[in-house]
């Protein structure tokens, strides 16, 4: 590329950032009134917070959470009394409820709130929603992840997505960053100088296939370049940003193109460039409006093409394709039977296989897994082979819930698993599957089933060389039950610098047990630890054991909140899976983020509260929750800042 066209494409570029910047979507819909019962409700939480909560927090917290003083993790409670139900508040609400009901605050020495008083404090949550005004949220312009770039670039021009091997990973959803560096500018520059090489045909050679689909036949005058010109960038845009383009977006892809032909390039060489200079352009690098509203502020819709983009690279991963877009030229996808048939179409499609890798790895925590170190001469298993036979099993029994529409409750029981050879020799079943092939599996060993007993979830909860029932345990009550569990303080000493001689006779569990003497430890591992010992008889690379490494017998009884008891893994899944309904809003929380690429705040928990009254009525099945998530409000809609 000569320095004259990466001056071009940067200003070109500069040109479509402020576009994407600026331009105010449509006229917002007037915000519709609540409802008699929501009234209500808002009333009663204000005078809940009124006549309780403040006192509490005026008694107990304001002295060191206040803005006259430095406060603990920069928490001040000052802006909170003021707008409680403000959504940049939501978080601490949450958080400070947890460390309450731990009994980690207020700190000991200081007065300490009565039991009464603290579950008082935790029914605020339930609460405070109630203050928030109807809103869909901050809306996200966001970047197509790595994996969504690959994929995109090969749905349009057929490369192979691995050519985007050289970008950093990154992780979509809550928390998502959209920005965009010079560095990566410079990456996107590069990698789109290799598509073009393997999709396009060098100049003087016949035009590739692809070529033609994206160029058409070459204009017969010259007379005729600039009205060719301008098709062949109507149709390249609409395709790569996956909407019609403005007229000031073609404008300027004109303009690269009429640089090109000044510069003495062919007709098919300034094509190419303007392709380059749409590759990367904001309006292909993210997911952008359509329609291009004047509005100061307001709530809208999202529009049909936003909409096709915005379900696709959920369930897909990747742009639209022919049947999201036909509906969304028709105007059509809004409507929600349309809709709903979608996500059903899209859900059985191969390509949803982008649900797991995106949402549910990171659900289960099981994104790293392939670099996880583990202990070589403990556990030689821990091959790569292994690892992706790990990661397999969890995909496909994700899959499979979605697929066939089961119960979410499947994922905390279920009597099935998918093994080869390689990943049956964790379960004991090599004997009877072989084969590198992943095949479903019937399990007739009620400690196993469901993603409680899967080696790569418990490989992901363990040390290198050994089990850690307390990341164990917290994984359940945060990736499962939903449940927030305050950091370690951090001037708590790990396991391994106890005295050695005098735990070298010690099990695990008593170690640890020792260790939750310190009473700055004992709250959270009261919760924790009886989760994780529940687990203990699977190692670290989830092989049933009988006895710990050194020779010891297991124990893996216990007792919960509430005096329920047991004795093994299969107990225990029977307690958890009793909690079906908070396992369900746990996993709808989740998706709703991810799916909205930012933290649930304010309102978003009334949307919550509705959601499941939908999807408790179908029995809490995976599709209908998913189809819930994709046509809520705060999907489907948007805020004009």
């Amino acid at each position: 590329m000569t320095i004259t066209e990466a001056r071009f494409i940067r200003s070109a570029i500069a040109i479509l950032v402020l576009g994407v910047l600026w331009v105010s979507p449509h006229t917002g819909m007037a915000e519709s009134v609540e409802d008699k019962a929501l009234a209500a409700r808002k009333a009663d939480a204000q005078k809940f917070f009124s006549k309780q909560v403040t006192p509490f927090i005026k008694k107990y917290c304001i002295d060191c959470h206040q803005n006259r003083r430095p406060t603990e993790a920069g928490l001040s409670f000052d802006p909170a009394l003021r707008s409680p139900g403000h959504a940049a508040f939501s978080e601490k609400w949450k958080k400070s409820a947890a460390r309450v009901k731990t009994h980690d605050m207020p700190p000991e020495g200081l007065d300490q709130p009565s039991d009464k008083e603290r579950q008082m404090f935790a029914k605020w949550l339930a609460q405070v929603k109630y203050l928030s005004p109807k809103d869909p949220g901050p809306f996200v312009i966001r970047r197509l992840t790595k994996t969504e770039y690959g994929n995109t670039l090969h749905d349009l021009l057929g490369v192979d997505p691995i050519i985007v091997a050289s970008l950093p990973d990154e992780v979509s959803g809550e928390g998502y960053l959209n920005s965009l560096s010079p560095l990566q500018l410079e990456q996107y520059l590069t990698i789109s100088q290799q598509v073009l090489d393997q999709a396009l045909a060098p100049e003087g050679e016949p035009p590739t296939e692809i070529q033609k689909q994206l160029f058409g036949e070459p204009p017969t005058s010259e007379s005729n370049a600039s009205a060719t010109a301008r098709k062949t960038a109507q149709s390249l845009a609409r395709k790569a940003y996956r909407r019609p383009p403005s007229d000031a977006e073609i404008a300027v892809l004109l303009q690269v193109f009429d640089l090109g032909r000044q510069n003495g390039l062919s007709y098919q060489a300034s094509c190419r460039l303007m392709l380059k200079a749409i590759l990367v352009s904001p309006q292909f690098l993210f997911i952008t409006p359509a329609k291009m509203i004047q509005a100061d502020k307001g709530i809208v819709p999202l529009d049909d093409y936003q909409l096709a983009s915005r379900l696709s690279y959920l369930l897909w991963a990747t742009m639209p394709d022919a049947a999201l877009m036909a509906l969304a030229d028709q105007g059509k996808l809004h409507e929600l039977p349309v809709l709903k048939a979608q996500v059903t179409r899209m859900l059985m499609d191969p390509r949803s296989r982008a649900l797991f890798d995106g949402f549910g790895a990171q659900w289960l925590k099981l994104g790293n897994l392939q670099e996880r170190t583990f202990d070589p001469e403990k556990f030689p298993q821990m091959t790569a082979a292994m690892r992706t036979a790990m990661y397999d099993e969890a995909r496909l029994f994700f899959e499979s819930i979605v697929r066939e529409n089961r119960s979410v409750s499947n994922f905390i029981d279920s009597d099935y698993t998918f093994l080869n050879g390689n990943l049956a020799t964790i379960y004991g079943l090599e004997k009877t599957v072989t084969g590198p092939e992943m095949r479903k599996v019937k399990l007739t060993n009620g400690n196993r089933g469901g993603i409680l007993g899967m080696p790569g979830v418990l490989a992901a909860t363990s040390f290198p060389n050994r089990t850690s029932p307390v990341n164990r345990g917290v994984w359940v009550l945060e990736q499962v039950l939903g449940d927030h569990v305050p950091p370690a303080p951090p001037d708590v000493p790990s396991l391994e610098k106890q005295d050695q001689k005098q735990v070298a006779k010690l099990t695990l569990r008593e170690r640890t047990e020792l260790h939750r003497s310190e009473a700055v430890c004992a709250n959270c591992h009261r919760l924790l630890d009886p989760i994780g010992f529940g687990l203990e008889n699977f190692d670290a690379i989830g092989r049933w054991r009988d006895q710990d490494e050194n020779g010891q017998a297991i124990d893996a009884s216990g007792e919960l909140p509430g005096g329920r008891h047991f004795s093994n893994p299969q107990e225990l899944k029977a307690i958890i899976a009793d909690h079906n309904a908070k396992f369900s809003r746990n996993l709808v929380e989740r998706l709703l983020a991810y799916a909205l690429c930012r933290r649930l705040e304010g309102y978003d928990e009334i949307v919550i509260d509705e959601l499941m009254q939908k999807i408790a009525k179908d029995d809490y099945r995976m599709q209908t929750l998913i189809t819930a998530v994709v046509t809520c409000y705060p999907f489907t809609h948007r805020r004009i800042e």
